[in-house]
C-alpha cells in the first residue's frame, strides 16, 4: 500500500515530533566536536553503543586532532580492535588528522566535512547540527530510512532519495532538527518490529499506524 501523501502540510504535521525531540544530543558519547567526528567515522557499520564503550579510553590517549595526527597505524590498530572494519576507519582518520592538524581546524560546511575521508552527507548533516550549525540537508541514518516512508512523508528506498524528498517537503528552519527526531522515534517507538503506535507522537498523521489500525 502507498503511503506517501505529497500534498500534505508536513511542516505542521511534524511539529509534535520537532517538539517531543528538539535539542537532544545523538546517541553517541562525545564531549566535543573533535570527539564526533572521531566518533562519527568509527560507528559506520557498527553500533553506538560499541563506539561508546571505547571512547573514554581512546580519547584519553588521544585527546585532540593533534595527538591523533602523531599515532601510528600501529597503535591506532591495538585502540580500535574492537571496531568494525577498523583499518578503513584508521586509514581515514590518520588522513583527516594530517589535513586538519588541529581541532580548530574542523570545518562546519558541508562541502568542506564531505571532502574528508569517510565523512558522506549523513555525518556531515550530524556534526552541522551537533556543533549548532546552519543546516545544508537532513540527517537521513538507518532509523530515517525506514521511519520517514512509513510515516508517508517520504517513499525513497534509499538514505539519499530520503534525505531529499525530506528537504523538499519541509522548509529550511526544520532540517537542523528533524533528521535526528525521526532517528530517535526510530530507535524508541518506531521500531522494526511492534512499534508503539499509542505512544507516538505523529500517530495521527502516520500512514503506516492508520493503515494498521484500519487494516
Amino acid at each position: 500500500m502507498e503511503l506517501f501523501k505529497e500534498d500534505r502540510d508536513w511542516a505542521a504535521a511534524m511539529q509534535p515530533l520537532i517538539d517531543r525531540y528538539k535539542g537532544k544530543k545523538h546517541p553517541l558519547d562525545y564531549q566535543n566536536i573533535y570527539q564526533l567526528l572521531v566518533m562519527v567515522v568509527l560507528s559506520a557499520q557498527d553500533s553506538d553503543a560499541n563506539i561508546n564503550k571505547l571512547a573514554p579510553a581512546f580519547f584519553a590517549k588521544y585527546p585532540d586532532m593533534k595527538a591523533l595526527s602523531k599515532a601510528n597505524t600501529a597503535e591506532l590498530s591495538e585502540a580500535l580492535a574492537k571496531v568494525r572494519f577498523n583499518a578503513n576507519k584508521i586509514a581515514w582518520l590518520q588522513e583527516i588528522a594530517t589535513v586538519l592538524k588541529e581541532d580548530s581546524n574542523i570545518p562546519t560546511s558541508m562541502k568542506e566535512l564531505t571532502a574528508l575521508k569517510g565523512i558522506g552527507r549523513k555525518s556531515a548533516n550530524v556534526i552541522l547540527r551537533e556543533a549548532g550549525a546552519a543546516p545544508e540537508g537532513i540527517m537521513a541514518d538507518l532509523h530515517v530510512v525506514r521511519v520517514a516512508p512509513r510515516i508517508g512523508i517520504a517513499k525513497g528506498k534509499n538514505a539519499d532519495t530520503i534525505e531529499k524528498e525530506l528537504m523538499a517537503a519541509l522548509p529550511k528552519g526544520l532540517w537542523g532538527e528533524i533528521g535526528m527526531a525521526m532517528s530517535h522515534l526510530g530507535r524508541e517507538i518506531c521500531r522494526p518490529s511492534q512499534p508503539k503506535h499509542s505512544i507516538c507522537p505523529v500517530n495521527a498523521v502516520c500512514g503506516y499506524c492508520n493503515e494498521k489500525q484500519t487494516g
